[in-house]
């Protein structure tokens, strides 16, 4: 199972400079905790926790105007993890793969066209599709569900404390990757099985049989 943002796509700082100035734009206040808490909610949940700080709009249209600046910038470029397309293509030759991302389906499709990984997926959630966001462990659960199998059989590739958390809490062990601008939490990052910096790294050899 593999995360979106943070792990195959280097999404974060951008998503992070979209809202931040959103927030701006709108007479509302980004405090020091926003990105980390930000990091795994559903589009559900981070619109209205944007419209907490301020932003005057309901969530839904929040929601609307964010996605569509980020839709815009990913139309511009995409900025793909080193390594990520290389790693997601070398794995699918020899397991199934599924993606459990915080990101709306309408960016998760752009991302896996733009590279060229749709193929390579079984099964893609996005937490828009499920009760919870992360670090409830709905989206990797619903994954699961999708490919037919137990949870507890599976891998999860993440960045994020509340990617680490989520994953673990839905019974699989988990690879961490850790973003070297928004690193884990040590507690989240302790629910790892394997820590790793370079998706180079991660080989078929990489997982439990």
């Amino acid at each position: 199972m593999f995360d979106l943002d943070g792990v195959l796509v280097d999404s974060e700082p951008v998503w992070e400079e979209v809202r931040r100035a959103y927030v701006a734009d709108h007479g509302g206040t980004w405090r020091p905790e926003t990105q980390s808490r930000l990091m795994g909610m559903s589009t559900q949940e981070w619109a209205a926790y944007l419209h907490e700080l301020g932003v005057p709009l309901p969530p839904e249209e929040i929601a609307r105007q964010v996605v569509d600046a980020m839709a815009a910038r990913y139309r511009e470029s995409i900025p793909f993890m080193p390594a990520a397309r290389e790693a997601v293509r070398r794995l699918a030759e020899r397991h199934t793969l599924g993606l459990a991302s915080s990101s709306p389906r309408r960016l998760i499709d752009v991302v896996l066209d733009a590279a060229g990984l749709n193929d390579c997926f079984a099964a893609t959630v996005s937490t828009e599709e499920v009760p919870r966001g992360k670090p409830a462990p709905d989206g990797y659960l619903e994954a699961a569900s999708r490919l037919g199998v137990d949870p507890r059989a599976c891998v999860a590739v993440e960045d994020s404390s509340n990617g680490l958390r989520s994953a673990h809490a839905a019974g699989m062990r988990v690879i961490a990757v850790p973003h070297p601008r928004y690193p884990p939490a040590p507690d989240a990052l302790e629910l790892a099985w394997l820590i790793i910096h370079d998706l180079s790294k991660l080989t078929p050899e990489t997982f439990p049989s």
